[in-house]
């Protein structure tokens, strides 16, 4: 009996869908924090929010004309997290990505923050779009979150909880 061709072995010969050249280099601004807090046990725990694609990441958020980094930071993470009792404790550093957008290159330069949760720190709630929300311990945190240059903030995150007994 013969063997029927695999359909894969056609694909080559289809038409395929061309994405359309880059039109514009788009800046985009944005800002966001390594929020944390002492679980019961004193162990450190982040926040992480799992975006629309499934992905851990931090609570963060584009820049808005007049304010500053450090303000944007901290009204992100009242806005995604339901925290507005935070402590903003200073600049981690910055990351970069870059993604397409249709016919636009994107160009997105994020300032991080070190920030410690205050007060009820359990009355988080996720926004809408989000499909998850949750501390974590440190170390399970670092294996969920999706972003490399973010996992190393929070590994300088740690140190600076550690050295400066914060």
């Amino acid at each position: 009996m013969p063997k029927t061709p695999k359909f894969d072995s056609f694909k080559k010969y289809l038409p395929r869908a061309k994405k359309s050249s880059i039109q514009e280099i788009v800046r985009e601004p944005t800002s966001g924090g390594v929020v944390f807090r002492h679980g019961e046990k004193g162990d450190v725990e982040i926040l992480l929010i799992q975006d629309a694609k499934n992905r851990w990441t931090i609570p963060k958020g584009h820049i808005e004309p007049g304010e500053t980094a450090a303000v944007t930071a901290e009204r992100e993470i009242g806005e995604e997290a339901g925290l507005k009792n935070v402590q903003m404790l200073g600049w981690l550093g910055k990351i970069h990505f870059r993604y397409r957008r249709a016919d636009k290159l994107v160009l997105m330069t994020t300032q991080i923050y070190l920030v410690k949760a205050l007060g009820d720190t359990n009355a988080i709630k996720k926004e809408e779009w989000m499909n998850g929300i949750k501390w974590f311990k440190f170390t399970d945190a670092l294996e969920e979150i999706e972003y490399e240059d973010i996992a190393k903030l929070i590994l300088k995150a740690k140190t600076r909880i550690r050295e400066e007994n914060l």
